[in-house]
């Protein structure tokens, strides 16, 4: 073979195997699963097609080389084991989780799991050893309940100075939020506000909340947001409308539903990131190697319909410092 023959074939050989490369990367289908306490991350969902359209700008088409399964206990947590069971035995390769019993659940079954938010804090909870070591096989977004708190609580007191008294209601048998309860009763004694206590266990007992708040009125309400709480929220807007009670909740949904206030984590955000990591492990690495991450954007949203419904006029500075108005 002469030199000039060799190199002909040495370029051609160059040509081929990016292709062939390619061809064996697309032969692999990935499978990522979705797992909450509430209503499953279904692909319509907007919490869904932000992770989804995240995945496809990495190079994860849903249909060809990734799959992903969406599954929710709607609020039966007793379910989630089972849940997780039928993902075992899928194969999948990443489940990205929502609330602490789904991920407590994926972490016990040593399933690869990124949360991507609604966890409370992983290392109070036992999920990982650290933020920055989690160890084992769950890494994800974390929150700061403390902070959060605070700006909710400050954010009710500049929509109505006169709040003293603020009920919260939370789910007492999800170690997350009852954490979560925590900071937040904390932050509101350090601004010198009284916490009524409300803490649920099934949904009969918003009854027993409601008629306590209806023996003790409060000022004002905020509600820790899990699946219980979540799958019971039109009840407490009701409440909280007829008592003309103000209301903070923690994400926009529950505003576009008829909440009056939201301010939390920007969940777009939070799946866009919890993207980058499920990449990250389709590539090899492990999530102990991920450090947990924070939110860097949140968003304050105001419903004025609801505002006007509870007879509340809502200050111009708070309007000028929302994210998103409902009128």
């Amino acid at each position: 073979m002469t030199r000039r023959e060799f190199i002909g074939l040495l370029s051609a050989v160059l040509i081929i195997r990016p292709e062939d490369g390619a061809a064996q990367s697309s032969a692999r289908t990935y499978r990522l699963g979705s797992l909450t306490g509430n209503v499953s991350l279904s692909t319509n969902t907007p919490n869904a097609k932000a992770l989804l359209n995240a995945m496809a700008e990495r190079g994860y088409t849903l249909g060809k080389n990734l799959a992903y399964d969406a599954r929710g206990a709607n609020g039966e947590l007793a379910k989630i084991p089972q849940l997780i069971e039928d993902f075992k035995a899928s194969g999948v390769d990443v489940l990205v989780t929502v609330g602490y019993p789904a991920s407590r659940a994926a972490k016990a079954a040593g399933i690869k799991t990124v949360i991507a938010y609604g966890s409370g804090d992983p290392v109070a909870t036992g999920l990982v050893n650290s933020l920055a070591q989690p160890g084992g096989m769950v890494t994800g977004i974390s929150d700061d309940a403390a902070l959060l708190s605070t700006k909710r609580l400050s954010l009710l007191r500049s929509l109505s100075p006169s709040i003293r008294k603020v009920a919260m209601l939370w789910n007492k048998n999800d170690l997350g939020m009852s954490l979560r309860y925590e900071a937040s009763a904390k932050a509101a004694g350090e601004l010198g506000v009284t916490v009524q206590a409300l803490g649920v266990q099934e949904p009969d007992d918003f009854n027993d909340a409601f008629i306590e708040m209806d023996r003790n009125p409060p000022d004002a309400i905020l509600m820790v947001s899990d699946s219980l709480t979540t799958l019971n929220r039109k009840r407490v807007f009701d409440y909280a409308t007829v008592n003309r009670l103000p209301a903070i909740y923690e994400y926009d949904a529950l505003v576009r539903d008829g909440g009056l206030m939201s301010y939390g984590p920007d969940l777009d955000e939070c799946f866009e990131r919890a993207a980058a990591m499920i990449d990250l492990i389709f590539k090899g690495t492990k999530p102990s190697q991920l450090p947990f991450e924070r939110p860097t954007r949140y968003r304050f949203m105001i419903n004025l319909k609801t505002a006007k419904a509870l007879g509340l006029t809502v200050p111009g500075g708070l309007l000028s410092i929302a994210d998103e108005i409902i009128e």
